[in-house]
């Protein structure tokens, strides 16, 4: 197996991706920011910190140094948490080779520029890199990855030939990769659906039924539609994986971090008391604050995101969020 690969953050996610690219090389190294990490995965073939129960290939290398990471690639991921990305990424650019695809499978959007990964990757890289910039998302739990559970993601990239050269290096039997030119399409569904993802935590931990949640699922993907659109998303970009699908996985599914945010604040814990239990990143606690300013900007109207922001950052309890979106003025489903 002549392909090498790259990987950039040993969190849950980068340590799945990483497992996951074995199948396809014996030549796969992974970054961790914390040295003690590295040396789990290089002398006992596990992620101690954040994946603690899952055996790792013994051909998997790790180290703390970027330099190592990024030598003689053929494909570089990077997978650290959003706001993390530009100061990684200054610190990988001088370690990069052009000419070969970088994807990155971090979602969010930036606090303080209201940038989306793909405009941090071009404001943080030089021009050469920009062509073989890819952007990974869709319906993909980290832990189901690693177990090889049949997955299908979606990349999108500005040049549909290299989309199909990510999709060609990442797709296995129990991983398929589907292509998309619609790079902003692909990205916010990734980012935004873990807003509506706490909001459908919240309902859970509030106690209420199944009803709440299609209804927070279904408005939910109304709003980021609307807001993508705005941005210059293909709408039909958001009726599928890197959407609904990611989605309806984030909103229903026990391992969302995002989710389980939402249930605590359902259940009345403070947003402080909730990220002083968490050792792994809600990307959505983050990300609600910048679509909250999107809004702003976009003079897009976005109810359960604007409700998550204020139970976020403003201590709204959440049966009083509830009020708030159900007693709103009444309106057509569909409108422009």
């Amino acid at each position: 197996m002549g392909l090498r690969v790259g990987v950039i953050g040993a969190g849950a996610w980068g340590t799945a991706l990483a497992h996951l690219m074995t199948d396809k090389s014996d030549d796969v190294i992974i970054w961790a920011f914390e040295p003690e990490v590295a040396q789990d995965i290089n002398q006992y073939h596990e992620n101690k910190t954040y994946f603690s129960d899952i055996d790792l290939p013994k051909t998997l290398r790790a180290t703390s140094e970027l330099a190592e990471c990024l030598a003689d690639r053929d494909l570089v991921l990077s997978v650290v948490p959003s706001h993390a990305v530009r100061s990684v990424l200054g610190q990988a650019v001088s370690h990069l080779q052009s000419g070969i695809p970088i994807v990155s499978a971090s979602k969010g959007i930036e606090n303080d520029s209201l940038m989306t990964m793909s405009e941090v990757f071009e404001d943080v890289l030089p021009i050469v890199f920009h062509p073989m910039l890819a952007f990974l998302s869709g319906p993909s739990f980290a832990r189901e990855v690693a177990a090889r559970y049949p997955t299908a993601v979606s990349v999108g990239a500005r040049f549909e030939k290299v989309a199909a050269a990510v999709q060609e290096m990442m797709s296995s039997s129990a991983f398929r990769v589907y292509t998309s030119t619609d790079v902003t399409g692909v990205e916010l569904g990734g980012a935004l659906k873990n807003v509506i993802a706490i909001a459908s935590g919240a309902a859970d931990g509030l106690g209420f039924g199944t009803n709440t949640i299609a209804a927070l699922i279904t408005r939910g993907l109304a709003e980021i539609t609307r807001l993508a659109i705005k941005m210059g998303a293909n709408p039909l970009t958001l009726a599928g994986l890197s959407g609904m699908g990611d989605l309806v996985l984030t909103c229903w599914g026990g391992l969302s971090r995002n989710r389980q945010v939402g249930q605590k604040l359902g259940q009345g814990m403070k947003m402080s008391e909730i990220l002083a239990d968490m050792r792994q990143v809600a990307e959505g606690v983050k990300t609600a604050k910048s679509v909250h300013h999107l809004t702003e900007r976009e003079g897009i109207d976005m109810p359960i995101a604007t409700m998550v922001y204020r139970m976020l950052y403003e201590d709204m309890p959440a049966q009083e969020a509830v009020i708030s979106l159900m007693s709103r003025s009444l309106k057509k489903e569909i409108y422009s």
